[in-house]
């Protein structure tokens, strides 16, 4: 299992397992986590997982494909860390992956 750290805005960590070859998104919608609707049900097309991934784990991430960049265009609050936890694809190297959750998802 793979472990997942969603920081909450208001500094609530909320730690969950997850399973190799899940993505981030599925993890947290099975698990309840609040801010992250998933409207789109995980085909990158709406926004609303958007996350912020913390500064230790950039480089273990993998570049933002052109239709994810697309749709980080209409996040509040987007910056360099910025992804959607639809695209992100759980893999050994992540365990204990941190992520940040924008208040603008409350």
């Amino acid at each position: 299992m793979i472990k997942i750290n969603f920081i909450q805005p208001n500094g609530d960590n909320r730690q969950v397992d997850g399973q190799v070859g899940h993505s981030v998104m599925e993890v947290a919608v099975a698990n309840s986590v609040p801010g992250i609707d998933a409207d789109c049900g995980g085909a990158c097309a709406c926004g609303t997982c958007h996350v912020y991934v913390d500064d230790a784990w950039l480089s273990k991430m993998g570049e933002r494909t052109a239709m994810e960049v697309s749709m980080l265009e209409f996040a509040e609050g987007v910056e360099t860390r910025s992804r959607l936890a639809c695209q992100i694809k759980l893999e050994a190297t992540l365990d204990g992956l941190t992520v940040y959750l924008p208040r603008s998802q409350h």
